[in-house]
C-alpha cells in the first residue's frame, strides 16, 4: 500500500503545467500586434512614371497619390490641398519614424506637386520620397 502512494507522488511530480509558457505566449502575441505598423494606402492607381535609378523603399508609412485630373488622395479619401497639412501631421504623429511617399501620375501638374510636397514639409516631414517604376522610359 505505502509503494501505491510512491508512484502516485512520483506521477504528479512528473507532469509539466503549461498554463505560465501559454501565458507567455499569448503576452507576446500581443505584443507584436500592437506593435505592428500597417501599410496605408492611398486608395487610387496612379500611372507613376519610369526611372532608371528608382529605388524601393521599405518604410513608407504614408502614401500621398495625386492623379491626373489633379485629385489628391490620402488613406482612401480625396482630400483639398489645404487638408494635407493636418492629414500628414495626424499620420505622422502616429509613426514619427516613417516615411512620406507621393504617388504622383505622369499627367498630373507638376506645380500640384510642389505644393503638395510644401504642405507636407510644412507638416515637419522631411524624409519625402517620388514614386516611380523601375525602368527606362
Amino acid at each position: 500500500m505505502r509503494r501505491q502512494v510512491r508512484i502516485s507522488d512520483a506521477e504528479e511530480e512528473s507532469s509539466i503545467d503549461l498554463t505560465p509558457m501559454l501565458d507567455v505566449v499569448f503576452i507576446m502575441l500581443i505584443f507584436f500586434i500592437v506593435s505592428t505598423s500597417f501599410v496605408k494606402e492611398s486608395g487610387i492607381q496612379v500611372n507613376r512614371p519610369s526611372a532608371a535609378t528608382a529605388e524601393k523603399k521599405e518604410r513608407a508609412n504614408i502614401l500621398v497619390a495625386i492623379n491626373e485630373a489633379g485629385e489628391i488622395w490620402i488613406q482612401k479619401r480625396k482630400v483639398d490641398i489645404r487638408s494635407v497639412r493636418a492629414n500628414v501631421e495626424r499620420m505622422h504623429a502616429e509613426s514619427p519614424e516613417g516615411s512620406v511617399v507621393i504617388q504622383a501620375d505622369k499627367q498630373s501638374k507638376n506645380g500640384l506637386l510642389v505644393q503638395v510636397m510644401d504642405q507636407i514639409r510644412l507638416a515637419g516631414v522631411q524624409n519625402i520620397s517620388l514614386a516611380a517604376k523601375v525602368g527606362v522610359n
